[in-house]
């Protein structure tokens, strides 16, 4: 869990290229099961942002 917590915007890359990749080379899956997972995809990444910016705030309070 420390990776993830640590590289959640790499993770996000990750599981969206990976979604494209399957859609691309299996034509055969029903488009609401893509919509559905380009969803969950987009909140991972909405995720992943408030993670960034928490960590950005953490790195600030120790500063100046």
């Amino acid at each position: 869990m420390p990776f993830i917590s640590a590289h959640p915007a790499r993770l996000s890359a990750a599981v969206a290229a990976a979604l494209a990749l399957v859609a691309h080379y299996v034509p055969s899956l029903p488009t609401e099961l893509v919509v559905a997972l380009v969803a969950a995809i987009l909140g991972t990444g909405e995720w992943a942002q408030v993670t960034e910016d928490r960590k950005t705030v953490r790195a600030g309070e120790g500063g100046a």
